[in-house]
């Protein structure tokens, strides 16, 4: 268990928030989801190993109510950051996110301008939207 009262404090809320989050997923809440996303955002970068799996814990619920492409959004800004501690941790909640949602992540990536050797475009992406 955290050993500091703020930890402790810290892992029932953001473990209070993911089952909110799960509850209330298809429910027209994604306001109150993405304030609550914007509290606990700040805290992928805690030390204690029950608030680090709380956090995640957190993150995927919040992924489920959100959709993907949103927790996207917030990882993508870490990702390639010059300090690799601030890295590790996005490139983890990325990870993550790719292993559970690679198909509903293909949608919210960048276009690329073909070049004279390769052509990426997504027709059937295309086709769809």
């Amino acid at each position: 268990r955290p050993t500091t009262p703020r930890a402790r404090c810290l892992e029932a809320v953001v473990s209070t928030q993911s089952t909110g989050a799960l509850g209330v997923v298809g429910l027209g809440c994604e306001d109150a989801l993405m304030h609550l996303l914007n509290y606990v955002w700040p805290n992928v970068f805690e030390t204690s190993p029950h608030v680090i799996n709380a956090v995640m814990e957190a993150v995927e619920g919040l992924k489920c109510a959100l959709g993907p492409v949103k927790i996207l959004q917030y990882t993508l800004q870490g990702m390639f950051h010059p300090a690799r501690k601030v890295r590790d941790v996005y490139w983890k909640i990325y990870n993550g996110l790719y292993i559970s949602a690679q198909d509903s992540l293909v949608s919210s990536y960048p276009r690329i301008p073909d070049d004279e050797k390769n052509s990426y475009v997504r027709h059937e992406l295309e086709y769809f939207l």
